[in-house]
């Protein structure tokens, strides 16, 4: 089967890929522009992209400016294909992080990390879609909900099932309950979507091979989103060592880290599927975090502090995400790296190219 294309407001892909945006360091314009170019949804992960380009381009920037270097290198090398950006809501600039991809007049920004209630209000979007992450059709049903109230919808929906990769929008117990896969969690998402607009739905986690894509399509879906397959190419800007500990990877080598009943753990208090080799996963004194990209929200959505700073108590029970994901794509190399994955990493035995990789994926 072709794969079909997609149309997702002011854009239209050749196939109906979408790359998932991996931080921190590994989904940076190399991947997302190559991405684009094959036909799909090229992805730049803005999690600690400022200490990223301004590490590599030797000169201290702002987020704002960070990611508008980092979107027009991705334009550049996209043949003119489309580029969006992933931002998580429990980032610190988060909306300085949305209006410069709205300035850099890109066509995608897909947030999750929670529920990006407030995302249309930053500022008016233009030709960009406004692309939300959820696990659930509620969650999907109170943004949309949200989002009325400034007349505006999605322009798509990502739904993450618990295969995914790094953090999961589930509870521990969750994880591995046959009631929260994917295929059942897609029918009602379906019916949501049809009834405000009936706007594209992506899913994603634990979508591996062409067949899989196939299979979504079949039931309703109306694209795919991938991370691990492409955190194994060449363009991928994930380190040799984080590559190659995902092809040696077998399938007991891939847990999913939980608080607390494992720990380290995640300070963002969600599940967070990692590799066992994993240098920061392994060490007895996991670095502390002196970043504080990532932090937590209270109830009344204030950011809270990372648990994994030096201050905070119990500090010795959680992983330095900032520090680990650095270290894993080169950029903090005093620093034990850490290594996220999808379920279906141990799958991957070699490296490819995007065009191979997408090749394969289109059934070619």
């Amino acid at each position: 089967m072709r794969l079909p294309r997609v149309a997702i407001k002011g854009f239209q892909l050749d196939n109906c890929i979408v790359q998932g945006g991996m931080g921190v360091g590994v989904s940076l314009h190399p991947l997302a522009g190559a991405v684009a170019k094959e036909g799909g949804l090229g992805i730049v992960s803005s999690a600690g992209l400022r200490s990223v380009v301004s590490s590599r381009d030797g000169k201290d920037v702002d987020t704002y400016t960070a990611v508008r270097i980092e979107l027009e290198k991705a334009k550049s090398g996209s043949g003119g294909g489309t580029v969006g950006i992933n931002v998580m809501c429990a980032v610190v600039e988060y909306e300085d992080t949305i209006r410069a991809a709205i300035d850099a007049e890109i066509g995608a920004i897909v947030s999750g990390a929670g529920l990006p209630l407030g995302l249309p209000s930053i500022k008016p979007p233009g030709h960009t879609a406004l692309i939300p992450i959820i696990s659930s059709a509620r969650a999907l049903e109170i943004i949309v909900r949200r989002w009325e109230r400034v007349h505006y919808r999605p322009d798509a929906v990502v739904l993450e099932g618990p295969l995914a990769g790094g953090h999961l929008g589930f509870k521990p117990e969750e994880v591995d309950n046959p009631a929260f896969e994917l295929e059942k969690l897609l029918p009602p998402v379906l019916e949501v979507a049809h009834r405000h607009g009936d706007f594209p739905v992506i899913v994603a986690g634990g979508i591996y091979t062409h067949q899989d894509i196939v299979r979504f399509l079949v039931m309703g879906a109306s694209g795919v989103q991938m991370g691990t397959r492409f955190l194994a190419t060449n363009e991928s800007s994930a380190t040799d060592a984080y590559k190659r500990a995902v092809i040696s990877a077998g399938i007991d080598d891939i847990t999913v880290v939980t608080y607390p009943n494992r720990i380290p753990a995640s300070p963002c208090g969600l599940p967070f599927r990692v590799l066992k080799c994993s240098p920061m996963y392994k060490t007895e004194r996991p670095a502390k975090c002196n970043k504080g990209y990532v932090l937590q929200r209270g109830p009344d959505e204030k950011l809270s502090a990372c648990q994994a700073m030096p201050k905070a108590p119990n500090n010795k029970s959680f992983l330095c995400i900032c520090n680990g994901l650095l270290s894993s794509a080169g950029y903090a190399p005093e620093e034990p790296p850490l290594y996220t994955v999808g379920t279906n990493a141990y799958r991957v035995d070699k490296l490819l190219s995007v065009t191979e990789l997408m090749g394969e994926l289109c059934g070619e």
